[in-house]
């Protein structure tokens, strides 16, 4: 890995480990999960609808319906464990959650002793583009809006894909920008989270077919990554008061506001996109 991209790595790791950054997402984000949600109603929280991704994506796994405890999961940017936890208790699989951030690495620990899991969790602090496991270890790889984080998005797939087992599934869902998407409404977003790109689902879809994938499911969902974004704005603007009792700073909360702002245009106006992968190993 190349200095370039290990500095990318360590300004993720820096932004996550941040008490600002903590504070907020697990204040906001439901306390649970980290990661775009499906909505249903104007009334759903980002709790319930991150949790139905969650369920949509498991959905589309053989594995977990018919390995259940038997199955080895590997979660990858597993936050704070909310998907961990609910597949260890619904399958009762075991779950690698591989996580950059010391931060929600140790939140996740904390939080499996106390909802009695620990003993299905394990939870590993690195990052994905070294994945510290075996060949044909895991027999579904998974991970929720993280591989947008890399500065190699192709090596982590090749990652997720040497480590799976044969007939072993990748599921995930990241945000992407559209085949034509405009620079302007790019270049904000982009510049917050420190990349010069997004994938695309072309991208996804080609580069996986390339290492021996096969595509058994694309959802295209770009619908809810507006709502969703639209709703953690709306979720700031209702709970900014307790979010300064926290001494989260005043700085981060009016950039994050207009962060929140931009990916909601972004995919209000078809720059945007997001959707469930569900691939499997031949």
């Amino acid at each position: 890995m190349n200095t370039d991209q290990d500095s990318v790595i360590q300004t993720a790791k820096k932004y996550y480990d941040s008490h600002d950054a903590h504070t907020f997402y697990c204040t906001v984000w439901g306390g649970e999960d980290l990661h775009l949600g499906i909505y249903r109603r104007p009334e759903d929280t980002i709790f319930k609808a991150s949790r139905r991704t969650v369920e949509r994506m498991a959905s589309y796994s053989r594995n977990l319906k018919n390995k259940g405890s038997t199955a080895k999961v590997l979660d990858l940017g597993s936050g704070i464990g909310g998907t961990a936890r609910h597949l260890a208790r619904t399958c009762g699989c075991r779950v690698v959650a591989l996580n950059l951030s010391e931060s929600e690495n140790n939140r996740h620990r904390k939080m499996n002793q106390e909802q009695g899991l620990d003993n299905l969790i394990e939870v590993v602090d690195g990052n994905f583009e070294r994945i510290p496991y075996e060949d044909q270890t895991f027999d579904v790889v998974w991970s929720q809006d993280a591989f947008l984080h890399s500065p190699d998005r192709k090596q982590v797939l090749k990652e997720a894909v040497r480590v799976l087992k044969s007939g072993g599934e990748l599921i995930f869902t990241d945000p992407m920008q559209t085949e034509d998407a405009y620079a302007e409404y790019l270049d904000p977003i982009l510049k917050r989270i420190h990349l010069s790109s997004l994938a695309t689902p072309s991208f996804y879809r080609l580069t996986a077919e390339e290492l021996g994938l096969k595509l058994k499911a694309f959802e295209n969902l770009q619908v809810h990554l507006t709502n969703h974004y639209a709703k953690v704005l709306e979720d700031t603007l209702r709970l900014e008061e307790e979010l300064y009792r926290k001494n989260v700073s005043q700085e981060y909360l009016e950039r994050m506001k207009q962060g929140l702002n931009n990916w909601s245009k972004g995919g209000r106006y078809g720059h945007l996109t997001w959707g469930i992968f569900c691939f499997e190993k031949q």
